[in-house]
C-alpha cells in the first residue's frame, strides 16, 4: 500500500490473501502466526469500516424519484 493514500477494499483483500498463504507455510513459527494473525485481523476491521462507509452513503430513490443518501 502507498503511503499517504487509503488502501482499497481489494487492495486490502490481497493483502489478507498473502497472509494468509504466509501463515499456512511449514516453517513459520507460533510467534509469527500471531503477529500475522493480528495484522490479518487490523486488516480485517479496516475493510468492516469501509464496508460500513460504502453502505451509508448508498443512495435509493424514493418515491419522488429524487436520490435520497440512506443512513
Amino acid at each position: 500500500m502507498t503511503e499517504g493514500k487509503e488502501a482499497t477494499l481489494e487492495e486490502l483483500f490481497a493483502e489478507i490473501d498473502g497472509i494468509l498463504e504466509r501463515m499456512e507455510g511449514k516453517d513459520i513459527s507460533l510467534e509469527d502466526s500471531f503477529l500475522l494473525y493480528e495484522e490479518g485481523m487490523k486488516k480485517l476491521r479496516l475493510c468492516n469500516a469501509k464496508i460500513d462507509r460504502v453502505e451509508k452513503k448508498m443512495l435509493v430513490i424514493n418515491a419522488q424519484g429524487t436520490l435520497d443518501e440512506m443512513t
